[in-house]
Order: C-alpha cells, then structure tokens, then sequence
C-alpha cells in the first residue's frame, strides 16, 4: 500500500513490470494483473499453461529444466490483442479439457495444431525429472517398561522436525546403522536393553526414517531420568506423532509374543 501511493500516486502500475516491482508480487501475479486487468499483452504461466504449451509444441524435455523454453513459446503465443482473455482461455483449457492425465484431445479446439496428440504422447507431458531417492536416516528407540506396566516418553525440543511432540527415547538420526554398544550410549538410563526384532520406517517429505526399538522390561524408576511414565491404555490421550504411534505398537506386539 505505501509503495502505491508514494511511487504511483495510489494508482496500481499498468505495466507488467512496475507490478513487479511491487512487494509481494510476482512474475505470475503480475502478468495476470497486466493481461486480465489492464489489457496488455503480458502471459501469465501457471501449471496448467506448461501442460497445454508442452504439449501443442511436443516439447518432451522435463520440468523443470523446460519450464523457460515453454514459457517462452506461450510468450509468442499471446496476441497483441485480448491478451486478458487469451491468457483467462489458456489456463482454463489447461484445468478442464488438456487435464493432466486424462486429455480431452476430441473436445480440445487446439487439437488439428497439437504436435503431442499427433504423435500420440499427449498423455505423457510434460515429462518431469524423476525424483531422487529420499535420503535414508537410522536411529534406535528405547522401549522402557516399569514393573507396573508405565512406558518412558519424552518431549522433543521446541524446534526441528516433530518439535515439541512427545516420542520415545532415541538416539540421534544418521545415515549409517546404529551397532548395540553404541545405540545404548544414548539410552535414558543404564540398563538391560535387548534388541527387539524388526524395523519401523516412516518416511517423511523429504526423508526416510529406519527404527530398530530396544526394550528394558520391568525396570524400576530410574533416578534423574526426564520424562513422562505413561501406560500404553492411556496413549491415546496423548498428541503422538504417527512415528511415535508406530514404534509403540511395534514393541507393543514385539514384547507381547512368545520369546
């Protein structure tokens, strides 16, 4: 609002350009102000104008390494004329009949000119870069049980990944595999800890995580330990994280079976 009023007197710029320049603007917000408000041949590219240009030119190179060339063939197709309404129809093109998987090439009024439904690949573009493997982390919870029946919980920090959210005990996350000795390093409290069988991977958005659980039954309450004792029938009135939820009924059912 200040820059309105004291760079454009309160009036908004009418130009792609000096809407740019605007905090909190855009390129796509800009050049759909520009086309749909102001009229000016300006193209505003969203997802749905990749897909549509990618596939009238056939352009088989991946997002996002094509997203500038594609850009720069909707730019040549935007008409001196009308730019707001052309670029209002590219996009809905794009959400309604050029949808993502399934085209609607019969209904499309682009069909005699489009190079991919010629060449029969319309359904696969644009083609995207596949993703790399998520990195893969380890670590080892502790499964602490007391006489009466009381699981160990603690409460992570108040920053990171799960902040604040309670968990069992663990070690710190890493790539390489945890070796007994040193995983009981990092356990709440000196013990006889036994590995119990199977892993729990969660994977999260941007990781995989990989748990092996070590369990100390009947313990008794352990001096300076931090944290809450809490049996397992009252979970549920906790805010657990699902990674939490799922170490609790691996060891749940690990420590329930026959040795």
């Amino acid at each position: 609002a200040q820059a309105l009023v004291s760079e454009h007197g309160g009036n908004w710029p009418r130009e792609e350009a000096g809407l740019r320049a605007l905090p909190g603007i855009g390129p796509y917000t800009a050049a759909a102000m520009a086309a749909i408000a102001f009229g000016r041949r300006a193209t505003p590219v969203d997802g749905n104008v990749l897909r549509v240009v990618a596939r009238l030119y056939a352009v088989r190179a991946p997002l996002p390494a094509a997203k500038a060339e594609l850009g720069r063939l909707a730019v040549g197709l935007t008409p001196t004329r009308r730019a707001g309404d052309f670029a209002q129809g590219l996009m809905d093109l794009g959400a309604t009949i050029c949808a993502p998987r399934r085209p609607a090439c019969a209904d499309c009024p682009l069909a005699a000119l489009c190079a991919a439904r010629a060449l029969g690949i319309a359904a696969g573009l644009p083609r995207r870069k596949p993703k790399s493997p998520a990195p893969r982390r380890r670590a080892v919870a502790f499964w602490a049980v007391r006489g009466d029946g009381a699981v160990l919980l603690r409460r992570r920090d108040d920053r990171g990944l799960l902040a604040g959210m309670m968990e069992l005990p663990s070690t710190p996350w890493r790539g390489a595999p945890w070796r007994l000795k040193e995983a009981v390093a990092h356990a709440p409290f000196r013990g006889r800890w036994r590995a119990l069988p199977g892993t729990v991977a969660h994977v999260f958005s941007h990781m995989r995580l990989e748990m092996r659980v070590l369990a100390a039954q009947d313990v008794e309450q352990a001096d300076g330990v931090e944290g809450l004792w809490c049996k397992p029938a009252r979970f549920r009135t906790l805010a657990l994280p699902g990674l939490t939820r799922k170490l609790c009924r691996h060891a749940l059912a690990a420590t329930a079976a026959p040795d």
